[in-house]
């Protein structure tokens, strides 16, 4: 639905449809019920295997799209969109099938059918002129997405520590982990995954962020059912995007920290900003795998400079 409609159909009604209603009870027998018209600022893009998925849409001016971490929501980026939008960007957060308020569709949960989720986002709304910011797993489908599907709506990509492009060990990839290694670390999520969040919540930030902001980003996390939790971190870590990156044919950004412990600068952003053609590299002293809040200052001056660009 167009942001504009919704923002109309929310302020319909009032007493005098009520009083018109409750004085005629023969019309109301056969008037239907109107649907409950749905929340502000948010709209519904229906994915092509008909998978549902909740965005949020605030601001006006040129689109940002934010593509979210592996296993978080939408609301990751709240502090991305508060100062955006009120800087003259209209910013388009979705949540990936199965998280946040994205039904899970049991299905789906593979690179290229969540790179089509995002091709349905940008569609479905008819963005153009878009500044495409993934963080973390949001990166890898974004690569895909510029690489495979773009119908030129995206103007320019800002990647955020990128779990990419390839996190698997192979003959002819030294870096990453070996395949056996995930597979434990999944094992571990299987037997008890809030332990595991709990034991690995500080170090996504700095030692300055407080108590609460951890608690609250691992509280995101827990909130994703564990067979979703799964089924992406098996899709991120098989996916080859070396290919992918050097077809992506937009001005990028890449985004990393120099104290990312879950997606060290040397394996990964530092690789992808080398393989996508003419990307600039931008390392943040000190910055954690969590930069869009411990470094949201920084991290929201790069955005806006991308997208008035």
């Amino acid at each position: 639905m167009n942001r504009r409609l919704v923002l109309q159909t929310a302020a319909l009604g009032g007493a005098g449809a009520l009083a018109a209603t409750l004085a005629s009870p023969a019309a109301a027998a056969v008037r239907p019920r109107p649907a409950a018209p749905p929340p502000l600022g948010s709209a519904d893009v229906r994915a092509a295997d008909g998978a549902a998925l909740a965005c949020t849409d605030w601001g006006s001016g040129p689109p940002v799209v934010f593509v979210s971490s592996w296993a978080m929501p939408s609301r990751m980026w709240q502090a991305q969109v508060a100062a955006l939008s009120q800087a003259g960007l209209r910013c388009v957060a979705f949540d990936r099938r199965g998280h946040g308020r994205s039904p899970d569709p049991g299905r789906g949960y593979d690179m290229d059918t969540l790179a089509a989720d995002l091709a349905a986002v940008l569609d479905q709304l008819d963005l153009r002129g878009v500044t495409l910011v993934g963080h973390s797993m949001g990166c890898a489908e974004a690569i895909r997405y510029l690489a495979r599907d773009d119908a030129g709506r995206v103007k320019r990509a800002v990647l955020l520590a990128p779990a990419a492009p390839y996190l698997t060990r192979t003959a002819d990839n030294p870096f990453g982990l070996p395949p056996e290694a995930h597979d434990q670390i999944r094992a571990a999520w299987t037997r008890d995954f809030p332990r595991w969040v709990a034991d690995n919540a500080r170090p996504f930030y700095t030692p300055e962020t407080s108590a609460e902001a951890v608690a609250y980003g691992a509280q995101m996390l827990l909130e994703c059912p564990l067979p979703v939790v799964l089924a992406c971190n098996r899709a991120l870590t098989a996916t080859d995007l070396r290919a992918d990156c050097a077809k992506v044919a937009v001005p990028t950004r890449v985004i990393h920290g120099d104290m990312d412990a879950s997606a060290p600068l040397e394996m990964t952003g530092r690789r992808v900003a080398a393989l996508i053609p003419g990307a600039e590299l931008v390392v943040l002293k000190g910055a954690p795998h969590g930069l869009f809040t411990t470094h949201a200052e920084a991290v929201n001056q790069h955005i806006l400079a991308a997208a008035r660009a």
